[in-house]
C-alpha cells in the first residue's frame, strides 16, 4: 500500500471456511483501515495492480487464491458500478467480514444499512465460517501447500 495508501489501522487474522466453492483449503481473512487521496475507482485499480504483483490468478469465481483485496467500504459512499461496489456486496450476512470490521469499530455502520451496526450484523449471523481467530500466526491448514 505505500505509495497509495495509509494504514490506520488492521484487524486480527481470522480463518475460515471457503465461501462459495467449498473444495479448497480454508481462507485467511482481516481488514485495514486506511487513508487515500484516491477515488474509489482509483483505489481499487491499485488493489487489483498489488494483487497481481503478489502473484493472484483467478482459476474461477471464489477459488483459491494467493491474495484478494477487497474494497469494503469508502466512507458513506453508496456507488454500484459494473466495476465497483460500494458498500461491497453481502458484508452483512458474512461472519469472516464481519469480525474484521469488529475489531477495527463495532459501532460501524453505514447509511444504506438502515442503522444496523457490524456489531448488531454480526449477532444475527445464522452460518457461521470462521474457524479461528489470533494475534499469531495461524495454523497451516490441512492440504495447503508452500
Amino acid at each position: 500500500m505505500e505509495g497509495f495508501a495509509e494504514i490506520l489501522g488492521f484487524s486480527k487474522l481470522y480463518r475460515s471456511k471457503p465461501y462459495g466453492f467449498a473444495d479448497q483449503p480454508s481462507f485467511v481473512n482481516a481488514a485495514a483501515r486506511i487513508r487515500t487521496t484516491l477515488s474509489p475507482k482509483e483505489l481499487l485499480t491499485k488493489l487489483q495492480e498489488t494483487e497481481r504483483a503478489l502473484g493472484k490468478k483467478v482459476i474461477r469465481e471464489n477459488g483459491p487464491r494467493v491474495i484478494d483485496l477487497d474494497l469494503l467500504l469508502y466512507e458513506d459512499l453508496v456507488l454500484d458500478t459494473n466495476e465497483l461496489q460500494l458498500p461491497h456486496p453481502g458484508i452483512l450476512e458474512r461472519d469472516f467480514v464481519l469480525r474484521p470490521l469488529l475489531d477495527l469499530n463495532p459501532e460501524l455502520t453505514h447509511p444504506s444499512w438502515s442503522g444496523t451496526s457490524i456489531k448488531q450484523a454480526l449477532e444475527g449471523i445464522e452460518t457461521s465460517f470462521l474457524l479461528q481467530e489470533t494475534d499469531e500466526p495461524l495454523d497451516r491448514p490441512e492440504g495447503s501447500q508452500d
